[in-house]
């Protein structure tokens, strides 16, 4: 039977990942290779300067003392018996929107499935203080979508970053195909006093402004639809390559 490997950057604990893992395994045999302990904005880190431990939790669930990339790469060279037709990371607890994808772990676990030649999806869930996540919409869709993957397949070198709002799947109003938005933070970082008087930093908290758009992941999520966006890991700028090509002689 076809593997699906299933993990995150919330860790073993998370709920939206043991919600995605239930589903998935309806569509193959899945296996869950996570990070021990969250490891949220992350990105795509290695751990290089220390060796990584595998733990098998019980069957078929495995966690590591590392990164979501380092799961997915101890996963498909080492703990899985064959290559995985599929590497789905998340239920992310939080939106991987905009410029936010650049940190996130959940979709650097998918970008590293694509290195490998698999295809790779990412799925997050707006999270919401003061309820309980729906979860069980996020990991609905995903066993849709994962099923349409596998028949259709994906463009050459892209993963699927996918935005789920917080509704019951009711409510859901449908999916747009979005692009990746941009988003400020105002006030970001805070400067803290220890009980010493020495001063810190603390990264986080700030106030989200974002571009308009309608076509973009925030705004999708934000009047109710499920926001899918093709990401290309080639980050060649090919407009201004041409740009400079024509443009920048006299450097060269």
């Amino acid at each position: 039977m076809s593997i699906i490997l299933v993990t995150n950057d919330d860790g073993i604990n998370s709920e939206g990942l043991m919600a995605l893992y239930r589903v998935m395994g309806d569509i193959a045999d899945a296996c869950i290779v996570a990070p021990d302990r969250e490891k949220s904005a992350v990105s795509h880190t290695l751990t290089m300067h220390r060796p990584l431990r595998v733990e098998e939790v019980k069957e078929k669930i495995y966690t590591v003392n590392g990164t979501p990339t380092d799961c997915v790469v101890v996963a498909v060279e080492k703990v899985l018996p064959e290559k995985p037709v599929m590497v789905i990371s998340g239920i992310n607890r939080g939106a991987n929107l905009g410029d936010d994808i650049t940190y996130s772990g959940t979709v650097s676990a998918a970008i590293e499935g694509t290195i490998f030649g698999i295809p790779s999806v990412a799925v997050s869930t707006v999270f919401t203080e003061e309820k309980a996540i729906c979860f069980e919409t996020a990991a609905s869709f995903s066993g849709r979508l994962v099923r349409f993957v596998l028949q259709h397949g994906l463009p050459p070198d892209t993963i699927l970053n996918v935005n789920v709002p917080d509704l019951p799947e009711d409510e859901v109003k449908g999916i747009k195909f979005t692009r990746q938005g941009k988003r400020v933070y105002d006030n970001a970082i805070h400067e803290t006093l220890d009980p010493w008087g020495r001063k810190h930093f603390w990264i986080g908290g700030g106030i989200p402004s974002w571009e308009e758009g309608n076509d973009t992941d925030f705004n999708a999520v934000t009047n109710g639809y499920i926001s899918i966006t093709p990401i290309h890991l080639d980050l060649t700028n090919y407009e201004a390559l041409t740009y400079l090509r024509g443009n920048w002689r006299d450097l060269a």
